[in-house]
Parts: C-alpha cells; structure tokens; sequence
C-alpha cells in the first residue's frame, strides 16, 4: 500500500497554483496551506470542501510565516513563537474541515520548515510542541530518519514517512537543496519509475546515482510544477498496474 499526497490550496485571493480540483480526483492526501506560506481563509475552505467531497484525508501543511517567499526562505523563529503558530495554523484548518464533514488528518510542514527539522532538534521539537497543543492524536508526516520523526515519536505522535519521485536524493536520504542543480526530476518517465521503485521496493537512486533505501508510506506528489496532474494520473496508473494499493494512511 501507499498514500498519494500533493501540496494543494497553495494561492492567495484571486491567485492560483495549484489545480486543486483535479488533483484531488487522483491523490488521497490533500496538504492543505494553512495560509502562513500560501492560502487564505476562502481557499482553505474551498479545498476542504472539494477534499471532503471526495473522501480525500486533509492534512494541516503548517510552514514558516513567510507568505512572501512561499515558505521557502530560511528563517529564525523562537521556538515558542513557531510552536503556538503551527498549533495556529491547524486550529485555523480545523474550522474548516470540519464544517466540511471531516478533519484535519495529519500535519507535514513545508518548504524551508520540511528542510529545516530534518537535522534542527529546536525547531523540530516546536514543531512538534504545535501539534500537541492542537491534538495530541495527530500523526505527522515527514522524511524518514529525521530529527522531526524521532521527536514526534519520543512525544506519543504517530509518525508516517514519506518520500519524493520528483526531489534528488543525497546519499544520506536528505533532498538535495532547492537552490542546485538536478534538484527537481522533470522527466515524466522518470518520475514514474521512481514513484514505482519506491513504493515496491523502497529504493531511490540518489543525485550521484547510487541506489539509497527509502522506505516510505507516502508518496509526495508537487502539485506547482507543471503538468502535475497528467504526471499524478500516470504516477496512480503505474503503481497500480504493478499491483501496489493506492490508500490513505490516515
């Protein structure tokens, strides 16, 4: 088995990105901007709405404030700062998935956030200090072997791991930097065999082109690139035709 996830809600007012409609008939996770990095009150509710409506578990994507900068520029906030506005973030979803007939599922942070407690033990443990002021029962998403993942562990959370088709890999099962080259995997077809390997097999070639081992329950789908919703469809297609179950883990 493995989940579809895919960042969705990620616009401002009239502003758009992500084609969330669509996306949301092929993934079965939706990360919902929960407006600090992208999103506003109409659009969290919209995309709750169109996710209830179709059985898709709803997730908090909690970030940096930094709605300037999409959530991807490297910040320093005191650790019970970041703590109350990831709890902020989810109460905010909350209100919102819930009038919509569901609830926020799980919570995975974003952009430099995601990055940022991967190896930063402060912030990972405000980040996780956020999600038990909002529900002490929420799983969190994240990469695996992550100081975040280990921390929310030690603190009773549920923790599911996740990987990226469409992210290089270091050898130690970081995601390369953003800011490098080959960071982003464009080739359709290889983002298709890599979704597939990772789920069967839970391997990736990393940017160096060794083989890593990543094993993960979810699988990240980028919804601001490009054709992502025809990639989404053949990224389901092909795991299912090679007899993985597509299937939320919440």
């Amino acid at each position: 088995m493995i989940d579809l996830n895919a960042d969705l809600g990620e616009g401002f007012g009239r502003w758009r990105l992500t084609d969330d409609e669509r996306l949301l008939s092929v993934v079965t996770s939706a990360n919902v901007a929960c407006g600090f990095h992208a999103g506003d009150a109409v659009t969290m509710r919209r995309v709750c709405e169109l996710a209830a409506g179709r059985g898709v578990r709803i997730g908090a994507q909690v970030s940096y404030r930094d709605l300037a900068g999409f959530g991807r520029r490297a910040m320093d906030v005191p650790p019970a700062e970041l703590a109350a506005e990831v709890a902020y973030q989810i109460g905010a979803l909350e209100v919102f998935a819930r009038a919509a007939g569901s609830r926020v599922s799980y919570v995975k942070p974003h952009g430099a956030l995601y990055n940022r407690v991967v190896h930063d033990e402060e912030q990972a443990q405000a980040v996780v200090e956020g999600v038990l002021l909002a529900d002490a029962a929420l799983p969190v998403l994240g990469l695996p072997g992550s100081r975040f993942l280990e921390v929310a562990e030690k603190a009773g959370l549920p923790v599911v791991t996740e990987a990226f088709a469409d992210r290089a890999y270091t050898e130690e099962g970081t995601l390369v930097p953003r800011g490098q080259d080959g960071a982003v995997v464009t080739d359709p077809d290889t983002v298709v065999e890599r979704s597939v390997s990772l789920a069967r097999c839970g391997v990736v070639a990393a940017h160096s082109g060794r083989d890593i081992p990543v094993r993960a329950r979810s699988l990240c789908l980028h919804g601001d690139t490009a054709g992502a919703v025809d990639l989404a469809r053949r990224v389901r297609t092909e795991l299912e035709a090679a007899g993985i179950g597509v299937e939320a883990f919440a």
